[in-house]
């Protein structure tokens, strides 16, 4: 059976770490937790569990992962984030690819709960993702924070079925509080990438993105929470243009 090397990234996620934990148990012949010095609960959480715990500082989203794929002793890699498990059917897709592992990575469906409720349409789900892979065929990368695991040219991929579970956020407050942050990031990455974004084109980005997710991805089928997923999203789609549009104002490249 080909081992494998769960990795997770961590910082205070002390409301979840657990239960990620729990779920890779009877999966994972390693489990790698790196964490960016948290100030809560998080590593007292982990000494509970067979778990090496490596503390290093964040300086995004894609490189924390690729770090974290330098610390995993295995080749066969399984990357979660912390407020993210697998569900039952997803361990046995897990533990039958090890038996017969035959593609360089695979993807999965990951499924989202929003303040208790499980989101099954408003572009959420399926949200396919890479998360088991041979590390030695590709890195992480796209634009922080939205990181994806690129396979190199001429790797192979493959399916698998059973769900990521995706803890989102308990509160619509969390939830906004997280997107604002994602925010500040995106904007930054595209003011790096030196973008620019008239006020016309960020009221038609917000519009075309509600309109999207609410009613060309269903978001109606999933009641007041889709409604609520699908406008915080296209606030999340304002703010991101506006700060970029700030950052271009104060401080022109």
């Amino acid at each position: 059976m080909t081992p494998l090397s769960v990795v997770i990234i961590t910082f205070n996620e002390d409301k979840n770490i657990a239960n990620c934990l729990e779920s890779v148990k009877g999966v994972a012949d390693e489990i790698v937790v790196v964490d960016s010095f948290s100030t809560d609960q998080t590593k007292s959480i982990c000494g509970c569990y067979p778990v090496r715990f490596i503390e290093h500082a964040f300086e995004g989203h894609i490189e924390q992962k690729n770090f974290a794929l330098t610390q995993a002793t295995h080749p066969h890699v399984l990357s979660l984030d912390a407020d993210e498990c697998l569900s039952q059917e997803l361990q046995q897709s897990i533990l039958s690819v090890k038996q017969n592992w035959q593609q360089d990575g695979y993807y999965l469906n990951r499924l989202s709960n929003f303040c208790g409720s499980w989101i099954h349409h408003s572009g959420w789900y399926p949200d396919r993702k890479m998360r088991l892979f041979n590390k030695n065929k590709g890195q992480w990368g796209g634009t922080n924070p939205h990181d994806k695991f690129e396979l190199a040219t001429r790797a192979t991929e493959g399916r698998i079925t059973g769900d990521l579970l995706h803890y989102t956020a308990r509160s619509e407050q969390e939830y906004r509080k997280k997107m604002e942050g994602y925010a500040t990031i995106a904007a930054a990455e595209m003011y790096g990438q030196h973008k620019s974004a008239g006020s016309l084109i960020v009221y038609l980005k917000v519009i075309a993105s509600f309109f999207r997710n609410y009613f060309f991805r269903f978001g109606f089928l999933d009641g007041r929470m889709g409604l609520k997923v699908c406008s915080i999203n296209a606030g999340y789609t304002f703010q991101k243009y506006n700060k970029l549009r700030n950052l271009n104002k104060t401080n022109p490249i």
